[in-house]
């Protein structure tokens, strides 16, 4: 992946793309301050929230992939753990609260400089609606899931995955490279 960085944070400067002294990669640095700048990934952190046999899917409103169905998530903020991100996300997204939370799966999208990580919750009272990044939310059972209308790959493997899952009893935690 191409570094984007063009300019220090720290003094304004042009930075230069080099390895720097002790390091291996590729690396946006400074010359007049000598700031290293890492580019790391991003951390998206979502869950499948549970209701009585069925999941909550949220339909965008948001590029990209507007229109389409997805489970709450989104990028992990500074200060919260994966769990609280999880969290937020299903209550920014569906104003639905969740608790339970466990790691179900982990996906590692280095392409695109991302690391999913998927939670299995429970919706604490099966409240939800609408949140300003969703045109809909719904709870659907398995027959019910609108396959051909999700919006992201990690989506459809992580909801194929938990389905799988149901039928045999298991709660297993997936980790894909």
């Amino acid at each position: 992946m191409p570094l984007s960085i063009n300019f220090c944070s720290h003094c304004g400067a042009k930075v230069e793309q080099k390895i720097p002294s002790g390091e291996t990669l590729l690396r946006a640095v400074c010359p007049a301050c000598q700031t290293i700048h890492y580019q790391n990934p991003k951390i998206v952190a979502g869950c499948i929230p549970e209701w009585e046999e069925k999941i909550l899917l949220c339909r965008r409103a948001i590029e990209p992939r507007y229109g389409k169905w997805t489970l709450p998530a989104g990028f992990l903020e500074i200060g919260e753990t994966v769990a609280q991100g999880a969290m937020r996300e299903a209550f920014e997204e569906a104003c639905a609260r969740v608790d339970d939370l466990v790691a179900y799966a982990l996906y590692n999208l280095s392409f695109i400089g991302q690391v999913y990580i998927m939670f299995r919750g429970r919706l604490i009272d099966g409240s939800y609606q609408p949140g300003h990044e969703s045109l809909s939310v719904k709870l659907f059972s398995e027959d019910q899931i609108p396959w051909d209308n999700l919006a992201f790959t990690v989506v459809e493997k992580t909801l194929k995955k938990y389905f799988k899952d149901r039928k045999i009893s298991t709660k297993p935690t997936h980790i894909t490279a």
